[in-house]
């Protein structure tokens, strides 16, 4: 059962609408500890799986509160010398260990577009190596903290707003076609505003993994109910072919964040709860998992 009057649907794959489901397994959310459980099925036919049932685009906002992982983790202070130190630790050590984090095509700066800005940071890297950058944001308030940086955010559901045709250079999303109600229809609308030769850069946690097999409802990348679909490599070319791309490198990121956040659930659970905690809390609410490159198909 969930609570707050909190509306569910149970929509049909939008891969194979008319296929049968397979029962994968129920779990809840762990990162908040709002109430509900939620079951995770897959379809037959294709293999992909999803949340279902999942509260509508009308209650989601219940299980994303102002303090939502991504929204602290992501904003940046103005002439904040330890937030510029912390970042440059982090892009080093990205690029000793090569870990393929935010992994990003190489081309000239030009329009980028973020869906899933939450507070602007990424927005800020880019356009400090030169790019026209834009937002868009699901949460008002994470929306106006990315505009408070002076950026153009648009506050929605990527299904439900409109921007140019063939006005980006490069489109990305961190963690975000997981959490999306509709992702044929936004990735529709994303290949409509990429230029002609324009890449789609995105991240999605592996549900093909091991550590998926190892954990089930305790892996710490499930997120439910935030995540509405949990793909591997497979199911997730096929989404993104069905939205108008055609896939022409596949990344995994390198990575041990979430398996230890795994750990910490699963120490939880059996009565270790402090240390539990602390392992659970490493990933600091984040973690991008994989990138894909995409270009469009013209």
């Amino acid at each position: 059962m969930v609570d707050h009057n909190i509306i569910l649907e149970a929509p049909a794959c939008p891969l194979h609408s008319g296929g049968d489901d397979i029962h994968v397994l129920r779990g809840r959310d762990r990162l908040h500890d709002l109430p509900g459980e939620f079951e995770i099925v897959e379809c037959q036919t294709c293999g992909l799986m999803r949340t279902s049932p999942r509260p509508v685009p009308n209650s989601i906002g219940f299980y994303y509160p102002s303090d939502y992982g991504p929204y602290i983790g992501t904003t940046v202070t103005a002439n904040d010398n330890k937030h510029a130190f912390k970042a440059k630790l982090v892009s080093l050590g990205k690029a000793i260990f090569d870990t393929k984090a935010l992994a990003l095509p190489i081309m000239p700066a030009g329009k980028m577009l973020e869906i899933g800005c939450a507070s602007g940071s990424f927005l800020h890297a880019m356009a400090q190596r030169g790019w026209n950058v834009e937002g868009i944001e699901f949460s008002p308030e994470a929306a106006q903290t990315a505009r408070e940086l002076g950026y153009t955010v648009t506050t929605g559901a990527v299904e439900t707003i409109d921007k140019p045709h063939d006005h980006f250079d490069l489109i990305v999303g961190w963690m975000v076609v997981e959490h999306l109600h509709d992702p044929i229809l936004a990735l529709q609308k994303l290949a409509e505003w990429t230029r002609k030769g324009g890449m789609l850069a995105i991240s999605v946690p592996n549900a093909g993994s091991f550590e998926f097999r190892l954990f089930g409802s305790r892996w710490y990348a499930l997120h439910l109910p935030n995540h509405l679909y949990h793909f591997n490599p497979r199911t997730i070319r096929a989404m993104l072919e069905a939205g108008g791309w055609r896939v022409t490198k596949v990344l995994h990121q390198r990575t041990i964040s979430s398996m230890i956040a795994s750990a910490g659930y699963w120490l939880s659970d059996h009565g270790y709860k402090s240390v539990g905690r602390m392992l659970s809390d490493f990933p600091e609410r984040g973690g991008r998992l994989g990138a894909l490159l995409l270009f469009p198909i013209s």
